[in-house]
């Protein structure tokens, strides 16, 4: 998704969660993962290419967050999880996959279930491939038509959902990745209570900070 986005996902999903600086913590470390060597060598963290490696990346985050003793690392990990999974709904086809159940009558974006069990485990769920050179041609927004016409289907121009010009399954990727924010937020937290105990969870969440 682009960075508007990830920002406005993060507020919405975040906000009155956690204290402000670790929010702006968060949201500096998920914008961070779209520099050139994220876009260029990692595909795991914008859930390109392949998904159970975009998994395990997300998993590796949670840990790190988990063991981390200053909480700003922890919200650093953190916040690359959420780029991964948020852009999990934007870079793969379970948004469409959801739609088909309803033959072209959609109902409210609220209604997406971003964790249904059927979709996570669907014979036909892949991600977007990124087919570089040309892909990078989309951050040129007036090439973005002649990309989508020329890069196969399964393409990261072609399937994206990053913003609202991708078409009217956008705001499906954004109110499920909204509610899987929360579901990571939430798992994060236990498991660094888990792994530290209730103070680093308070640290976590920083909601004592001074104005």
């Amino acid at each position: 998704m682009e960075a508007a986005y990830h920002i406005a996902l993060l507020q919405r999903a975040l906000g009155g969660r956690i204290s402000a600086r670790a929010l702006e913590v968060i949201t500096r470390a998920n914008l961070g993962q779209d520099g050139w060597r994220g876009l260029l060598f990692h595909p795991e963290y914008h859930c390109d290419e392949d998904i159970p490696r975009a998994l395990a990346y997300i998993e590796a985050c949670r840990a790190e967050a988990a063991r981390a003793t200053d909480p700003v690392e922890a919200w650093t990990a953190f916040g690359r999880l959420t780029h991964a999974v948020q852009d999990f709904y934007a870079h793969t086809n379970y948004v469409r996959l959801w739609a088909e159940r309803f033959d072209g009558e959609r109902p409210p974006a609220e209604t997406i279930d971003s964790l249904d069990p059927e979709l996570l485990q669907h014979p036909r769920l892949f991600a977007a491939r990124v087919y570089l050179p040309l892909e990078l041609l989309y951050y040129l927004p007036a090439l973005r038509p002649w990309l989508k016409r020329t890069l196969p289907a399964d393409s990261h121009a072609a399937m994206n959902l990053d913003n609202p010009e991708t078409g009217p399954l956008f705001p499906y990727a954004m109110e499920a990745a909204r509610q899987r924010t929360i579901f990571e937020f939430e798992r994060t937290l236990a498991l660094i209570g888990e792994t530290q105990g209730e103070a680093a969870m308070q640290r976590f969440l920083d909601l004592e900070e001074t104005v």
